[in-house]
């Protein structure tokens, strides 16, 4: 099974464990809205805050292209603070997780 298909069926089942367990122990976040990073435990917690919210809806995820070393998909997100953005996320492989993630935004307007 891809890394894609695991990853967008935790989406779809608000399932935080079925995300985490796609991310490496070496897991890296660099946030698009500051530069900072997260490292696995953090990016985790936060997992778990979206998807127990129901103010967080991932609209339209597609994969754009997979391979055994890259990711990278696209989706349009709603958040708790009622900003939605176009998100289109590059994701590093290793070893079947994925290990690095960098994106990039557009706000849309509601």
């Amino acid at each position: 099974m891809s890394v894609f298909t695991k990853w967008s069926t935790g989406i779809e089942n608000r399932d935080a464990e079925t995300l985490i367990a796609c991310l490496h122990e070496d897991y890296t976040f660099v946030r698009h809205q500051s530069g900072s990073s997260m490292n696995k435990a953090q990016m985790s917690e936060m997992l778990r805050g979206f998807m127990a919210s129901d103010q967080v809806v991932v609209r339209s995820q597609r994969c754009l292209y997979e391979n055994a070393e890259v990711m990278v998909d696209h989706s349009v997100m709603d958040f708790a603070d009622g900003s939605r953005e176009a998100i289109v996320a590059f994701n590093r492989l290793k070893d079947g997780l994925i290990v690095h993630t960098e994106t990039g935004a557009t706000k849309i307007e509601k």
